[in-house]
């Protein structure tokens, strides 16, 4: 049955993909600035700021790739590409989300409002170029990511650790490239169709890239915690500890995605009880470093 207009255009601004703009609660959280009023007010702004952009960024990517959604077996079902909203008004409203997020950006400081505008150019570019070129379509969309967590340091003026930053980019990685391990197992040899750059890795390619993701992040954040003990003096090893259960989570993750259930992180992480265990430990474990010592 179609959609009403308006329960159409909610659809396609895609409320439930804004969980991943929670990233930008990383850098404050990690700099143990997030119970600041002021601080925790500038973030959420900022969270607001990246959801109103990805929505825009929603409506014009589908407008523009209306035909190839249309093959796909899932998002043939998304308001544009099912006929629900006629492409010049997806078109104006992207557009107007976009420029009202870095408007709003702008009224936090200058510093997100450019971090909001690269990543609307990243977005476009990825949408016009980027996603058409093999290994840059998995980096784009992975920039997007660590850009989310780069808007939060800079809504609230923090700095970014080195080893935050390369957790946060590899971490991306891993997401998207099980994202893109997902497609070419569900749609098969129509995966080209759909994506051309799935048909341009070689068998094997994607899993190796895995690999090195999940290697990288793993080696990467025990150097981020033992950097923020040394720094701690704290008499409990809470960061140190952190380890076990950040470990876990990503090992559990990356099992889940071998098991051809990447296509949707989100739904990953929601959707699995023993990852939401390990990650509310890991959680618990580093705000006490954090927060309490």
């Amino acid at each position: 049955m179609p959609r009403s207009l308006p329960r159409a255009l909610l659809a396609e601004a895609r409320p439930k993909q804004w969980v991943k703009n929670l990233l930008v609660f990383a850098a404050p959280a990690a700099a143990g600035v997030i119970d600041e009023p002021k601080a925790l007010g500038q973030t959420v702004a900022a969270f607001a700021c990246f959801c109103l952009a990805a929505s825009g960024t929603y409506f014009l990517n589908d407008a523009a790739d209306v035909e190839a959604d249309r093959l796909h077996p899932k998002k043939r079902f998304r308001p544009i590409a099912a006929g629900e909203i006629p492409l010049p008004m997806a078109r104006v409203v992207g557009v107007a989300a976009i420029v009202g997020s870095v408007l709003a950006a702008l009224l936090v400081n200058w510093h997100l409002a450019a971090t909001v505008g690269a990543y609307v150019a990243l977005t476009t570019t990825y949408s016009l170029w980027m996603k058409h070129v093999a290994v840059l379509d998995v980096v784009g969309v992975a920039a997007g990511f660590v850009l989310r967590a780069i808007g939060g340091a800079t809504a609230v003026d923090v700095p970014i650790s080195d080893w935050f930053f390369i957790v946060a980019s590899f971490g991306s990685l891993l997401m998207v490239v099980g994202k893109r391990r997902a497609e070419t197992d569900e749609m098969g040899e129509a995966a080209a169709e759909f994506r051309p750059t799935l048909g341009m890795y070689p068998a094997g390619y994607l899993a190796q890239l895995q690999t090195v993701a999940t290697a990288v992040v793993l080696v990467g954040y025990c150097l981020w915690a033992f950097e923020k003990a040394a720094l701690s003096g704290s008499s409990v090893p809470w960061f140190e500890l952190s380890i076990v259960p950040f470990a876990v989570a990503i090992l559990r993750y990356v099992l889940l995605l071998d098991s051809g259930q990447g296509g949707a992180p989100e739904d990953v992480i929601l959707g699995d009880r023993a990852l939401q265990i390990m990650g509310g430990i890991w959680l618990v474990v580093f705000a006490i470093g954090v927060y309490a010592t």
